[in-house]
């Protein structure tokens, strides 16, 4: 069986579709297809999931944004993606569930669920940090919307050179990355943009982790202009938990190597994904 699986969800449940010949990754399923929403995230301990219920409802309310009249049976889903991830041969799987525009040619569904390798992200990412880049004509046109087509429009700032692309506006504020959401940490103060960015599942975790920390939140993007006053800088996403950020671009972040800040949030988000994550079925949260 393929390393990338591709299935309608139906009332009958998980039903497998063909993956074409060559689609080495499961973004490449959906070129072609009539593109709506999507939501992608990660197992653990093989089948198990951190916020699932929270992705759930963020691919429900970009449904609802587009103005869409569909509501997503949650435990259809759940029953779906808890036999597609446990008959998955590889120890972990990404998985992303879109709600397409239009159903699949020959079937009435429109949600479909796509698996594929998830190997462990290298140590050093963590302990040593990573560097990214800026692009400054990109963005999200409804960023509450986690739309498909934004990953076709992404994929020409992909770049081997940096783990991530910094997306900034038209006034020179870093938003957000391409696949995470971005912090600056300044004086002791956690800054993270308020508006115009997606808001993530892992961001919600990490604010409400800082919080419990009480380490200062300031709802305010980092502006280009002061990344070389920062302390530290990190980004953020299901897949990745918090990644220290320790150069953007040619910028050296504080002293090049990971920040106390920034540790003591990670050190909390592990034991906060040991403790949270649960099964699609059976023990929910």
């Amino acid at each position: 069986m393929s390393d990338v699986q591709f299935f309608a969800i139906t009332e009958m449940g998980a039903e497998p579709l063909p993956v074409p010949e060559g689609v080495k990754a499961m973004n490449e399923l959906f070129d072609g297809l009539n593109l709506g929403v999507y939501t992608s995230l990660c197992t653990f301990e093989h089948n198990k999931f951190l916020y699932l219920e929270a992705h759930l409802d963020r691919l429900q309310n970009s449904a609802n944004l587009k103005g869409w009249d569909y509501l997503l049976d949650k435990q259809l889903v759940r029953q779906a993606i808890h036999e597609v991830c446990t008959a998955y041969p590889q120890d972990n799987s990404r998985v992303r569930l879109d709600v397409l525009a239009k159903p699949l040619e020959g079937s009435s569904s429109r949600l479909t669920v796509a698996l594929s390798p998830f190997p462990p992200y290298p140590p050093e990412i963590y302990t040593i940090g990573v560097e990214v880049g800026i692009v400054d004509r990109l963005h999200r046109n409804q960023p509450l919307i986690k739309d498909a087509h934004f990953v076709l429009q992404r994929r020409p700032f992909q770049s081997d050179k940096y783990h991530e692309q910094l997306m900034v506006d038209v006034n020179g504020r870093i938003l957000e990355g391409m696949t995470s959401n971005f912090y600056g940490v300044r004086g002791g103060v956690l800054y993270t943009a308020g508006e115009g960015v997606l808001e993530g599942v892992a961001r919600r975790i990490v604010l409400q982790l800082a919080e419990a920390l009480r380490i200062r939140i300031r709802f305010e993007a980092v502006h280009v202009d002061d990344i070389a006053g920062l302390d530290e800088a990190a980004l953020s996403s299901t897949s990745r938990s918090l990644v220290p950020i320790v150069k953007i671009g040619e910028q050296v972040i504080g002293n090049g190597r990971p920040g106390p800040i920034t540790t003591q949030i990670l050190d909390a988000y592990r034991k906060f994904l040991k403790r949270e994550i649960r099964p699609a079925i059976g023990e929910q949260k």
